[in-house]
């Protein structure tokens, strides 16, 4: 934003409002997932700031992520096909079973 700005003759001022650390979610946990979910099933990070970063801090947690072809995320303009929602609850009510069966 700043070499844009420079460019084009543009003020820019940036203030950082607030600041929140990279959370690091349970390994156990995640391992779980792909044990449950299959071992190719892919670890992505995130950057966005989810309840799950909150909730970490108390209890494991984890997260799942849906198909999102347009790479848009927390936006109205946010699309995943109904297929790929069924997966994802279907994903995360095998977890909880496994988990819940232990």
């Amino acid at each position: 934003a700043r070499a844009y700005a420079d460019r084009h003759g543009i003020d820019l001022a940036v203030v950082r409002e607030s600041f929140t650390p990279v959370v690091d979610f349970s390994h156990a946990l995640r391992d779980e997932l792909s044990r449950v979910l299959g071992e190719k099933t892919p670890v992505l990070g995130t950057g966005a700031g989810h309840d799950a970063g909150i909730l970490s801090a108390s209890i494991p947690t984890a997260m799942l992520f849906v198909r999102n072809p347009t790479g848009v995320s927390h936006s109205p303009a946010e699309f995943a096909a109904e297929d790929d929602c069924v997966a994802g609850v279907r994903a995360l009510a095998d977890v909880l079973e496994d988990l819940a069966c232990r």
